[in-house]
């Protein structure tokens, strides 16, 4: 017997709140101690349901896990955004609730999304990631990423450096 308990797919229209629901736990357990506290939960209040509804009627690409019929995570994806960096396809957001971190389905996400860009024929990929976020600049490299260029991110008045990773065409270095 064999019993599916892991689900990546494309989102729709129905899972806006559960996207919103995932978008807060990630986002708390991300930032909390990095970001304000008051401008993190700002942050975090401009992505009701209704922010996705309109990203995906947008055309926004979205992959969805689900873990057990509940949704544990999202990554966001598409044309990189970086015209100064030689990759053509960027992974915006890729975020997990908390409990569900440090078991593999962040890289069984990335994945997806890397083939999901590979297939738009959109060659290499970047991410940016807040450079404070060790955790997440862990996980990057751990998947080969290599620290491509750095950024900068203004939340509340007070500049936050960011890390660019970037993974070249496969079979190019």
């Amino acid at each position: 017997m064999t019993i599916d308990l892991i689900d990546l797919r494309p989102a729709e229209a129905g899972d806006c709140d559960a996207l919103a629901t995932v978008h807060s736990a990630a986002w708390l357990g991300a930032y909390r101690g990095l970001l304000d506290g008051v401008e993190l939960e700002r942050l975090i209040a401009r992505r009701p349901a209704a922010w996705w509804r309109s990203a995906l009627s947008k055309g926004v690409k979205i992959q969805v896990l689900e873990v057990a019929n509940e949704p544990a995570g999202y990554a966001s994806y598409g044309s990189c955004r970086m015209s100064n960096l030689p990759y053509e396809g960027e992974i915006y957001e890729l975020y997990l609730k908390p409990e569900y971190q440090g078991l593999g389905f962040g890289r069984a996400l990335f994945q997806t999304v890397r083939e999901a860009l590979a297939a738009q024929k959109l060659e290499g990929l970047a991410v940016q990631v807040l450079s404070d976020n060790q955790s997440a600049r862990a996980f990057y490299r751990a998947l080969g990423g290599k620290l491509a260029a750095k950024s900068s991110y203004y939340s509340a008045g007070k500049p936050f450096e960011l890390a660019v990773y970037g993974w070249p065409v496969r079979g190019k270095a």
